[in-house]
């Protein structure tokens, strides 16, 4: 997910910091040296990441749009310059602003707040600004939260003590909350001074941006990947006493399946898979620099040529136009397939299914699938015209069948008059007529409605009573049984009242 960094360049930022009599710096140097730090992080382990820098103090100011490129966001720290005073309400207006132009409102963002705990003076102030959170017009809303889903750091070059002899610690909690409390709040341990920057900086890298290793098995096959974006830790609202359930270290493939059969399945996040090579020698995870520049073709050419799993999986998947079903970890189970990002590249994906034992209700649980060869006969047919998928469920779904729905007068009598059609078409429409009388019975039984039964019951005995003498006899005897049928019906306390109970053509001798 994309990155801005908001960096504080307020008068505040340039107080002095005295570190063992040597050289003072201020805090604005403290701050740049813990942003290269993570710069250089990002850029040897994270490099997928795209970053923007701004400052800010009354206004801000985008010093470096969305990019990978890690020695710009670099320099740009660099050949930053001191302005005025802190105003965080107007640098978080020009946050929304840039990411929404470049991602949407979709895209998940992490903003990670550069500053050293001041919130300003006098009106824009942070403190003014939540004071006055109840008292704007629409116009004037606060930006928080925004509309995109937010992971706010706030990284105050300050200790815990210092910011919290005023309401400093306070505020910022409550620009926390507001963002959603999906973040965290880091400050210096012990006085301040280089080493401290360095490690509050650590544990945010730690928390946020530290890539995910996992092994990719598939039977006695196995690859060492990085998953990019990390995956979050997925809560369920459906549990009673709800638990963060996060992906396994251990990615194991239980089977492979077509695309048209798995089709377009609703998933909660996607993901890069990435292969990695393991240097057995000095015991380090990919091909980063070393010190000796002559020894990196070397190394990097040595990672080409080794046989990569992922490698294989990948070509195979994109040749045969299949998905490789993958378990995440107990009863949670995601796909493995090749999604291209033009003619010429494509890239191994991982998309994540909602934890449970059937995230696809087409497939049945996962568990249930097995291989085509332990089938009687191939599901598929021999020609591969046929497909077991999707499975039919055994009880019938009540938005697949006919329902009937009387929301206006004119749906009421356009069923009444159709019975009445086909009792005047008796016995050549006997089916259809007992047909559409037992959907009326059962709607009205539904309803409540036993006076509908007790009137269609009249209307048949008077159709009995105006049948031509022409008329089958056969007629006669279906109208007055079906009016019977309904009279009792009607009563509401007669077996033949039941819901499940059908109206059956009375047996006569006569033959049409």
């Amino acid at each position: 997910m994309p990155t801005v960094i908001l960096m504080d360049v307020s008068l505040s930022m340039t107080r002095p910091v005295s570190l063992d009599g040597i050289e003072e710096f201020q805090r604005k140097n403290l701050a740049v040296h813990g942003l290269n730090m993570l710069f250089e992080h990002m850029a040897s382990n994270y490099r997928l990441e795209f970053t923007a820098l701004m400052a800010f103090s009354s206004l801000w100011e985008l010093l470096v749009p969305f990019t990978r490129d890690y020695n710009a966001l670099q320099e740009a720290l660099s050949s930053l310059e001191d302005y005025d005073k802190t105003c965080v309400e107007s640098a978080l207006n020009g946050v929304n602003n840039l990411v929404q132009q470049e991602w949407g409102s979709a895209c998940p963002c992490q903003l990670v707040l550069v500053t050293d705990g001041s919130l300003g003076i006098g009106k824009g102030s942070l403190r003014h600004s939540l004071q006055t959170l109840k008292h704007r017009g629409d116009d004037k809303k606060f930006p928080l939260p925004f509309p995109f889903p937010t992971k706010l750091f706030i990284m105050c070059v300050a200790n815990a003590e210092e910011l919290q002899m005023t309401d400093a610690m306070d505020n910022l909690e409550e620009l926390l909350r507001l963002s959603g409390g999906d973040g965290q709040i880091f400050t210096m341990d012990g006085p301040l001074c280089m080493k401290s920057v360095q490690g509050m900086f650590g544990r945010l890298i730690d928390y946020a941006y530290s890539p995910f290793h996992a092994v990719l098995h598939c039977g006695n096959l196995s690859s060492d990947v990085q998953v990019f974006p990390r995956p979050e830790p997925v809560v369920m609202d459906e549990e009673v006493e709800p638990m963060p359930r996060t992906v396994s270290a251990d990615l194991e493939i239980v089977g492979f399946i077509e695309i048209a059969d798995i089709s377009s399945p609703p998933v909660i996040s996607r993901h890069l898979v990435l292969p990695i090579a393991v240097n057995k020698d000095v015991d380090e995870v990919g091909t980063g620099a070393t010190d000796e520049l002559e020894e990196e073709p070397s190394a990097s050419q040595m990672a080409g040529k080794s046989p990569n799993f992922c490698v294989l999986l990948h070509g195979s998947l994109k040749v045969e136009g299949m998905v490789a079903l993958v378990q995440l970890g107990p009863e949670w189970y995601g796909m493995l397939y090749s999604q291209a990002d033009s003619k010429k590249k494509s890239n191994l994906m991982m998309s994540l299914f909602e934890p449970g034992p059937e995230p696809l209700p087409w497939l049945g649980k996962i568990s249930y699938l097995g291989p085509i060869s332990e089938a009687a006969e191939n599901p598929y047919g021999e020609d591969d015209s046929k497909s077991p998928f999707p499975l039919q469920p055994q009880v019938k779904r009540s938005y697949a069948q006919n329902v009937t729905v009387w929301i206006k007068a004119s749906g009421l009598q356009t069923d009444v008059q159709k019975i009445l059609r086909n009792a005047r078409k008796l016995p050549d429409k006997t089916q259809t007529f007992y047909k559409e009388l037992n959907r009326l019975r059962k709607a009205a039984l539904a309803f409540g409605f036993w006076e509908l039964l007790k009137g269609v019951a009249d209307l048949l005995e008077r159709e009995c009573t105006m049948l031509p003498d022409s008329a089958h006899p056969d007629a006669a005897f279906q109208l007055s049984h079906a009016a019977q049928q309904l009279k009792l019906a009607s009563t509401g306390d007669s077996q033949y009242a039941a819901f499940d109970h059908n109206i059956v053509p009375m047996h006569t001798d006569f033959s049409s």
